[in-house]
């Protein structure tokens, strides 16, 4: 087959700049790339397998002026709106990292280890789910499949990364809160429970974002769902406490070896050794981590997990290079 030709929107922010650091560890050929951002961005260079890239602005006419087959999207939902469907109409895929068509009918929200049938027919957009969201249906889907859930009961303590650049400069200058550029309180030794913006039933988009988004990965339109979701003092890395509701009885031993032989995760699990999954351990890999598997007592089928994965990596950048590798198995 021809090697495809991809784009970059948002390049030179922190999961643009990811995703040209997973394209290259994945050995994904291309025939041309184009770099894409914003005005203020538009004639940078960027050196990338021994060639100089030049930062185009996004407009219509540099879009329309660089055809691609393929488009990789991480430059928030307004930019998506509008430009998504035109890489459409010029005839690329979009593989999209904002929130804007995650939830449409029309469109597929795919994680690869849990719903790589979501990707069958013709599609022009594809979503890429919240990154709280991926590690958390990689770690459940395959204990879904054994045992059926019932109740998922899911707090989230979520890294500075995952609000961007200015997220990680409001916690590595200790910003104090005259200098905030991002939260709406000083990060540094600091917690937040709010992560987007308070809705009127008092859960946060985020905490919302998650209960909506895993519904429709794991196919399970009423399966219920309750989050927390909280801003931490650490720079990469999203950690989540699970607690899960099964319709089925487990055996912890039985647990461990599903989890060990699933695809996308790590059992890292053995507490008389202090192994446990944490931020420090996990940033930098595309495996999701569980550990601190334990019943638990108060409930009947009830399971506690502790899950960490890269919210950079696998919850945005390696996730969306995942797809198109499935989108370019079926082409070859």
């Amino acid at each position: 087959m021809n090697y495809p030709r991809i784009a970059i929107v948002g390049a030179t922010g922190v999961v643009g700049q990811m995703f040209l650091t997973v394209l290259e560890e994945r050995k994904i050929p291309f025939s041309s790339l184009v770099l894409f951002a914003s005005k203020n961005s538009a004639g940078q260079t960027i050196q990338y397998q021994g060639k100089t890239y030049t930062i185009l602005e996004l407009n219509e006419t540099n879009v329309t002026a660089h055809p691609v087959d393929f488009a990789l999207f991480s430059a928030g939902g307004d930019v998506s709106k509008i430009y998504a469907p035109l890489f459409v109409k010029i005839g690329a895929k979009v593989i999209d990292n904002s929130s804007y068509f995650r939830m449409h009918p029309d469109y597929p929200l795919v994680v690869p280890e849990v719903n790589p049938e979501d990707l069958q027919g013709h599609l022009s957009i594809i979503a890429n789910p919240n990154c709280s969201t991926v590690q958390a249906v990689v770690a459940l889907k395959p204990l879904h499949e054994r045992y059926t859930l019932k109740r998922i009961v899911i707090s989230t303590y979520q890294a500075v990364s995952g609000a961007g650049s200015l997220g990680i400069h409001d916690l590595e200058t200790r910003a104090d809160q005259d200098h905030l550029k991002k939260f709406p309180y000083p990060i540094h030794q600091n917690l937040i429970p709010l992560i987007d913006v308070f809705l009127d039933n008092g859960y946060t988009k985020e905490e919302m974002k998650m209960v909506h988004e895993m519904r429709k990965i794991l196919h399970l339109p009423n399966l219920a769902i309750t989050a927390t979701a909280v801003r931490v003092p650490v720079l990469n890395a999203h950690s989540e406490s699970i607690n899960v509701t099964f319709e089925q009885p487990f055996l912890l031993e039985d647990v461990r070896h599903i989890l060990a032989t699933s695809p996308g995760v790590t059992l890292y699990d053995d507490p008389s050794s202090f192994m446990y999954p944490m931020p420090s351990l996990v940033s930098g890999q595309d495996q999701v981590y569980v550990g601190r598997l334990r019943v638990d007592e108060s409930l009947p089928n009830t399971l506690n997990m502790f899950v960490v994965g890269d919210n950079i990596r696998k919850g945005s950048a390696t996730n969306a290079v995942q797809i198109l590798e499935r989108l370019l198995t079926k082409l070859s």
